[in-house]
C-alpha cells in the first residue's frame, strides 16, 4: 500500500483546482502545439504523395508521445538525483499540468456569464473558445449544446484519460496521453488536407481513450443518480446511444450526460462553413436552456471526485 503515492495523486489534483491554466505558465501542451504545427509545416512541403504523408504523420504520431514520455521520466529522475524534494515537486507539477478540470469548468462558466450577463453574441464567442465548430450564427439551445457535449468529451479527454495514465504510469506516461491527444486536436480530421497525414494520431487517440471515455460514461451515470435520482435513465440512454456517434469514445460520455440532464444532443454543426449532421444522443424532453450548463458541471464535478477515488485505490494498491 504506497499511502506516499496517493498524496501525490491528490496534490496533482489540489494544484489543478487551484492553479487550472494560467496564461503565464508555460504550459507543455502549447509547446507540443508548437512542435505540432512545425513540423506539419515541414512534412507538407518535404512530403507529396499519400503514402509519404501516411509514413510521416505515423512517425509525428508514435515520435511525439515517446519523446515526452522519455523527456519527463529523464527529467524527474535527475531532479530526485539532486533531492528527493525536487524530484517530488517535479512529479507533481508535471502532473498537474496534464489535468483540465478548472480550465474546462473555468471556460464552460465563462459562456453561462455571457449567456445570462450579455446575451447571445457575447455567449457565441464564449463557447467558441470551448468547442471547433463555427459558432457566429449558432442559437442559445446550440450555445447550450455545444457547452454540454464539450464538457461532456473533455470530463474524458482532460480529466479521466490524465488521470488515468497518472495512476497507470505517473506524469510521463500522462503526458505522453497529453501528446497523443494534442496531435489529435491539430491534425486527427477526416478532411482532405488531414485523412492521410493526421490517420495515426487519430487512431492512437481512439486506442488511448478507449477505457478514460467508458469509466467517464459510468461516473457520469453514479453521478446522475447522486445527485437527480437519474443514474438508471442515464445509463439506458448511453447504453442505447452512445455507438450511434462518428467517435468510437465521445458517444459515451455525451450519450451518459444527455441522459442524466434529460435532453437531446448532438445533431447538426458547422465546421469551416461546412455542414455535418452527426447522430442525435439521448430524447427532447427538455428544452436546452442556459441553466442546464451550472448543472452539466456540478455533474462532472461529481463524476471527477468518483473517478478521484476510483484512481486513489488503483495507485495506493
Amino acid at each position: 500500500m504506497d499511502v506516499f503515492l496517493g498524496y501525490k495523486f491528490l496534490a496533482v489534483c489540489f494544484l489543478d483546482v487551484i492553479l487550472g491554466d494560467p496564461r503565464w505558465f508555460p504550459h507543455p501542451v502549447r509547446v507540443m502545439g508548437s512542435v505540432i504545427h512545425r513540423g506539419e509545416q515541414l512534412i507538407f512541403a518535404l512530403c507529396q504523395s499519400a503514402f509519404a504523408k501516411k509514413s510521416a504523420g505515423m512517425v509525428l504520431a508514435l515520435g511525439l508521445p515517446c519523446g515526452c514520455y522519455v523527456l519527463v521520466q529523464e527529467m524527474i529522475r535527475y531532479m530526485d538525483s539532486l533531492n528527493e524534494i525536487f524530484g517530488i515537486l517535479t512529479w507533481i507539477v508535471v502532473g498537474y499540468t496534464t489535468l483540465a478540470a478548472r480550465d474546462l469548468w473555468d471556460h464552460a462558466m465563462g459562456v453561462y456569464r455571457a449567456m445570462t450577463e450579455h446575451g447571445l453574441p457575447a455567449a457565441r464567442l464564449a463557447v467558441g473558445r470551448l468547442v471547433g465548430r463555427d459558432t457566429a450564427s449558432l442559437s442559445e439551445p446550440d450555445v447550450v449544446r455545444a457547452a454540454i457535449e464539450s464538457v461532456s468529451e473533455n470530463t474524458s479527454d482532460g480529466i479521466a484519460a490524465p488521470l488515468f495514465y497518472l495512476a497507470l504510469g505517473g506524469p510521463s506516461l500522462a503526458m505522453a496521453y497529453k501528446a497523443v491527444n494534442t496531435l489529435d486536436s491539430m491534425i486527427g480530421y477526416r478532411n482532405a488536407r488531414y485523412q492521410d497525414f493526421g490517420w495515426a494520431s487519430a487512431r492512437l487517440d481512439d486506442l488511448a481513450n478507449w477505457i478514460p471515455a467508458r469509466l467517464t460514461a459510468v461516473s457520469i451515470n453514479v453521478a446522475a443518480a447522486f445527485l437527480l435520482g437519474r443514474g438508471r435513465i442515464s445509463w439506458r440512454t448511453c447504453w442505447r446511444d452512445a455507438r450511434k456517434h462518428s467517435s468510437p469514445n465521445s458517444g459515451w460520455p455525451e450519450a451518459a450526460m444527455a441522459g442524466a440532464l434529460g435532453v437531446q444532443l448532438g445533431g447538426v454543426n458547422e465546421y469551416g462553413g461546412l455542414v455535418e449532421k452527426r447522430a442525435t444522443l439521448g430524447d427532447s424532453g427538455r428544452p436546452l436552456i442556459s441553466s442546464l450548463i451550472p448543472l452539466t458541471l456540478q455533474i462532472m464535478t461529481c463524476a471527477s471526485l468518483f473517478l478521484l477515488g476510483l484512481f486513489l485505490m488503483m495507485v495506493m494498491w
